[in-house]
């Protein structure tokens, strides 16, 4: 059966003049904002990111997880390892943030299937509310393997079980769930479902990845980089692809004469979402 492409944007991505509306800091290092953005909110789709200006304009713009959307207030997801995010991560209401977004292809949860496993690593639960909402608002059985260092490092998992998600956890010390790594368990127990979607460390998707291929599923994979421009011009965030994929980048002129069956793919633009079988990791 042929592989669908993931959805294209509908609708080029803009500077977004948004205001704060809210911020929580559900674990250590780890901060939600909220802000007002109408016009964001109206266009975005599950698995999309933006690009976040910090305020004080002094430091370059950083790639966040687009987490809620609930009328015209988006949630964005960070964790705090540096300049850049811990600026972000003392704004307060009322205090104004550029966005530029949407950018990013998103899931395609169409192709999933009745039977979901979404996997998380860390901050990968990030892009993952979303698509558990519009997975189960279709009808679909959603099952979120979420897996953290320590059972501190898990949030918001009762946000999963509102929207209708199970929650299996797995932590590295054993503090909560299964005792080592997320992946694990869905090996163990992914054979029920029709396919898989991810988004965590490269470590974890590369896993996630053998399992889908043991269990000859197939899996969907949120890639997580840093990103310098977010729109594709720099190509300084690219991973092999198959170049019959749909979601290849098309040179004309460079492919005359070329040999290799991969093409160089921007995360950022021809992702960040791809099927695993046709990465060449």
């Amino acid at each position: 059966m042929e592989t669908p492409c993931m959805p294209a944007l509908e609708m080029s991505p803009a500077v977004h003049a948004t205001v704060v509306s809210d911020r929580r800091e559900p674990a250590p290092g780890i901060v939600i904002v909220g802000v007002r953005a109408p016009q964001l909110a109206a266009s975005i789709r599950a698995g999309q990111f933006v690009m976040a200006v910090p305020p004080s304009g002094e430091r370059v713009s950083t790639a966040l997880g687009v987490y809620e959307v609930e009328g015209d207030r988006v949630s964005l997801m960070l964790v705090v390892v540096g300049p850049r995010t811990r600026e972000l991560a003392l704004l307060s209401d009322g205090d104004s943030l550029a966005l530029l977004g949407p950018l990013g292809n998103g899931f395609d949860c169409d192709s999933l299937g009745d039977d979901v496993a979404l996997v998380a690593g860390g901050v990968g639960v990030a892009p993952m509310l979303l698509p558990a909402r519009d997975l189960v608002a279709r009808g679909a059985r959603v099952t979120l393997y979420y897996g953290a260092r320590t059972a501190r490092a898990l949030v918001d998992i009762a946000l999963f079980e509102a929207v209708g998600a199970t929650v299996v956890t797995a932590t590295d010390d054993g503090t909560l769930g299964h005792h080592g790594y997320v992946t694990d368990v869905l090996a163990r127990d992914g054979a029920r479902h029709s396919a898989i979607a991810a988004c965590g460390p490269s470590p974890m998707l590369r896993s996630v990845a053998r399992v889908a291929r043991q269990l000859d599923l197939r899996a969907q994979l949120s890639l997580e980089e840093t990103f310098a421009c977010g729109v594709g011009a720099c190509w300084g965030c690219v991973v092999p692809l198959d170049r019959s994929s749909a979601q290849a980048p098309k040179f004309p002129d460079a492919a005359a004469g070329e040999s290799r069956d991969y093409v160089h793919a921007r995360i950022c633009k021809e992702g960040p979402v791809f099927w695993a079988h046709e990465l060449r990791w």
